[in-house]
């Protein structure tokens, strides 16, 4: 263990805590070689998918759907089962039964991070706005009760189910330092100084990781954090960056990074890591943009020739790239058309398979769009455990 990124320091009640270094990393990161080829390509590969949004018809059906893709991807990463279809069909108004508490966490998620990048416009990336995220995330949830919205009162700790603190991997610095470890961070955050931001931001997100000052959900707070700093310094014009996709892949080698970076000071091997997924899931996410935009067009000319010449027809398959599982009354309340039209409208698409029952049954049905439902939700089905 070095110097560079703290020491474990042993506490009164008999365990070790880590006390991470302030940012700036003293001595530097050394940014040659290797690196400073991930880093152009990581920067060439944020830029494409910045771009897309520019070209795209209609960019915001793409940044919802893709958030709520996040929301799943993250949660899950805690351990959270919830699917994005499960998550879908609740906001349909399909009644949830076993995984209800997993579904909260993924909308409370949505919530956060449109909380966090409304504020974000009138508002500084700030300690402030990190403890008001979080009390969104946790609001309702099993978390709930964990002080949401507040930096934590009492030491926390990583490891196994049940494990104590003695039997802990991981114990983050003590709660009396917390505060004053997450202003330090703000600093950092609006330092002027020569640092790329894609490094920058690597950098944060350990930290954030490495104080862990709430006591529950600062994995999730930590990669919202990613997706509001690029968007706080406007290097993306819409949140189209989330890392959770490459993280859920490689969550073993995640966290064994971040304790690399406490254990043997190897930042360079995390922001590595940290670029790679940048280079991934950008590019990642603009081939889904494209297949999204590909998929609006196709099907708007099949409808087209298939006769069906209601002008609300195209207004309906706008309101599916933002909810693609919905009801007739849905449909009907969204475009302000009777219930009967509604219906017939979903009846037209289904016949062209472009829509497809989900419940069987005689009443209160809903409808999904298969394909776009494909092309979305790569990478949250639920496989068992994580």
């Amino acid at each position: 263990m070095g110097q560079r990124s703290g020491n474990y320091v042993l506490q009164p009640a008999g365990y070790k805590a880590f006390i991470p270094s302030q940012l700036p990393v003293n001595p530097t990161v050394d940014i040659s070689g290797e690196m400073l080829a991930l880093l152009s390509a990581a920067d060439r590969a944020l830029a494409r998918l910045d771009g897309i949004s520019y070209i795209l018809p209609d960019a915001d059906i793409f940044v919802v759907m893709y958030s709520m893709k996040e929301a799943v991807l993250s949660s899950q990463i805690e351990g959270t089962q919830s699917s994005l279809i499960d998550v879908l069909e609740f906001e349909a108004g399909r009644k949830q039964r076993q995984n209800a508490d997993d579904v909260k966490e993924v909308t409370n998620y949505v919530d956060a991070m449109k909380f966090g990048l409304e504020r974000l416009e009138t508002f500084p990336l700030s300690s402030r706005l990190i403890r008001d995220i979080h009390s969104v995330l946790m609001d309702g949830t099993r978390g709930g009760h964990l002080a949401p919205g507040e930096f934590r009162s009492t030491q926390n700790w990583i490891g196994p189910p049940g494990a104590s603190l003695a039997e802990a991997r991981f114990v983050p610095p003590p709660a009396d330092q917390v505060a004053t470890m997450i202003g330090a961070l703000e600093n950092f955050i609006h330092a002027e100084d020569s640092l790329p931001p894609l490094i920058k931001c690597a950098l944060i997100h350990y930290q954030f990781e490495t104080i862990h000052p709430f006591l529950d959900g600062n994995g999730r707070v930590g990669r919202l954090l990613i997706t509001f700093f690029l968007c706080w310094l406007d290097i993306l014009e819409r949140p189209l960056l989330y890392l959770s996709y490459y993280l859920k892949r490689q969550r073993n080698e995640y966290y064994e990074l971040l304790s690399a970076v406490r254990e043997k000071d190897d930042y360079e091997e995390w922001i590595r890591f940290f670029l790679t997924g940048v280079i991934e899931v950008s590019k990642q996410a603009t081939t889904t943009a494209r297949q999204i935009f590909e998929l609006q067009e196709r099907d708007t000319k099949r409808t087209l020739s298939a006769g069906i010449t209601s002008p609300h027809i195209v207004s309906l398959l706008r309101i599916l790239f933002k909810e693609p599982v919905i009801s007739i009354p849905r449909v009907r309340d969204q475009l302000g058309v009777t219930y009967q039209t509604a219906s017939n409208l979903v009846s037209r698409l289904a016949e062209l398979g472009i829509l497809k029952e989900l419940t069987g049954s005689p009443r209160y049905r809903l409808y999904s769009y298969e394909e776009y439902l494909r092309i979305i939700e790569e990478g949250t089905q639920l496989t068992g455990s994580f």
